[in-house]
């Protein structure tokens, strides 16, 4: 008899909350191998074959091409082991029950590391046996269907609530009088700062678990209704739209661009960043010239050409290893600082998706060919949208080389949850009074932003002025190597 297993959007990245669907791999009737790639999704970080851990035959898929997924919510289920009876192929209370009595599924080993899968050296913990509930089970989503329809509104309290996706969890009786299935104290204080009352939702999680993504969708459905409450009222003067929303969408003359993918990770991460660090930045001019002209003697010496903002890394990671309290972040939970002894380098890039900011690991065991080479790779991944979610996350400093769109100086926003951010102008050809006469000399820009709490301005301050002389002199990186 076979089993019919549910394969679920698994976690595919540090603080990644769900996905959307750009391209389904197989049919629904394909056999499937053990890690077979079986869809290709979009996070808000990077494009991903998501590979299938169970072996078998496609059964049903969930979500068409489009579609955005939560992290927990089904992908597809498989037929395992003999072929398929006449059990429906969505039964999933059938494949719960057999789960809770330990059985295993007759596959092969998973090599992947997919969060709540496993991998191959433990095949029999693949999946956590869970008790019975005592509550009724979810009901499962009929097999048949592929493109699951959206639930209609639910009236609490005497109150609309907003209507989750599909794909969300139904609510379990008397679930408002117990216990609120919520994890994250960010998730917590975001519904508390907006008013909303979390026994009010569903959580797309795995049972039930209240995430980010279900507080937000929830605080922009309730904005959209208010919006579409406000445009039935009597008409306005244009004194009174002042402080009106912005119109709604099919309005003549105004198009509305969803917040989704990388924009919209990247329009949350600034808005969290703006949010939670009291930022200040502060800057300097920097006579540049014999930093050019010691990256020409480099590259005219034979070898691999060495990049200037591979340069500039290098500065930096001597600058950290003199002022650590930059390479750092905060935990605001614990009320603390954590400083980090290896520098692993952000750096922002500008892609036709989007700003991505890829990571150099260990940056600070690299010398400046080793640099240009993961700079180059890191650089061509992110324009052709192959990056993986681990080349995406973990920085501790980031470098912005912002003189490439042609522009002399700006105000960063720190990259949340690091401490600070150097920034760095074009090096063009200015009036310099260099040794006691005016010159014309090769000049940028340099700034730094720097989260307030780590330390003060004194401390930021030096780092500033450490990389700007290593910038006038390169003779002084030399001193500290």
């Amino acid at each position: 008899m076979a089993q019919v297993l549910e394969f679920k959007l698994p976690d595919l990245g540090e603080g990644l909350t769900g996905a959307e669907i750009v391209r389904w791999l197989v049919e629904v009737g394909d056999v499937v191998a053990v890690d077979q790639p079986v869809v290709e999704v979009e996070t808000a970080k990077a494009m991903v074959d998501v590979p299938c851990p169970y072996g078998g035959v496609v059964t049903a898929r969930f979500g068409v091409e489009g579609t955005e997924l939560p992290v927990g919510a089904p992908l597809l289920t498989v037929a395992v082991g003999e072929p398929a009876d006449d059990r429906p192929a969505g039964d999933a209370s059938t494949a719960e029950s057999e789960d809770a009595r330990g059985r295993t599924p007759a596959t092969e080993g998973s090599g992947n590391v997919l969060v709540g899968y496993g991998t191959a050296e433990a095949p029999a913990r693949r999946r956590r046996v869970r008790p019975p509930r005592a509550t009724p089970a979810t009901p499962a989503l009929p097999a048949a269907s592929t493109t699951p329809s959206a639930p209609s509104a639910p009236v609490a309290n005497g109150r609309p609530r907003p209507a989750r996706p599909a794909v969300a969890q139904a609510r379990t009786p008397g679930a408002a009088d117990g216990p609120v299935p919520v994890i994250s104290p960010l998730v917590r204080r975001l519904a508390r700062q907006n008013g909303l009352d979390l026994r009010e939702l569903t959580g797309s999680g795995p049972d039930g678990l209240i995430l980010r993504a279900d507080v937000e969708y929830a605080l922009r459905a309730a904005a959209a209704q208010s919006r579409t409450g406000a445009t039935t009222g009597e008409p306005h003067t244009r004194a009174d739209r002042a402080g009106a929303p912005a119109p709604a969408a099919g309005t003549p003359g105004v198009t509305r661009v969803p917040l989704k993918g990388i924009r919209g990770a990247v329009a949350d991460k600034l808005s969290r960043s703006r949010t939670e660090i009291p930022d200040a930045t502060c800057w300097v001019d920097a006579d540049a010239t014999e930093l050019m002209r010691t990256r020409a003697a480099m590259n005219a010496a034979g070898g691999p050409k060495i990049s200037v903002i591979a340069l500039l890394a290098r500065i930096c990671t001597a600058a950290l290893a003199r002022f650590p309290e930059l390479n750092s972040s905060v935990d605001t939970e614990a009320r603390e600082i954590v400083q980090y002894d290896d520098v692993h380098l952000g750096f922002a890039a500008q892609t036709d998706r989007g700003l991505v900011v890829p990571v150099v690991r260990d940056a600070h065991a690299r010398d400046a060919e080793a640099l240009t080479a993961e700079f180059a790779r890191l650089t061509e991944a992110a324009r052709s949208g192959t990056l993986t979610p681990a080349e995406l996350t973990g920085g501790t400093f980031t470098l912005n080389n912002y003189g490439v769109f042609g522009v002399d100086g700006s105000t960063p926003i720190v990259n949340h949850p690091e401490a600070a951010m150097l920034g760095v102008g074009r090096i063009v050809p200015k009036p310099w009074v260099h040794e006691g006469e005016l010159a014309v000399r090769q000049v940028v820009q340099l700034s730094l932003t720097f989260d307030h709490r780590v330390c003060d301005g004194g401390t930021a301050g030096g780092f500033l002025r450490y990389v700007a002389d290593c910038v006038e002199q390169p003779a002084v990186l030399l001193r500290s190597l």
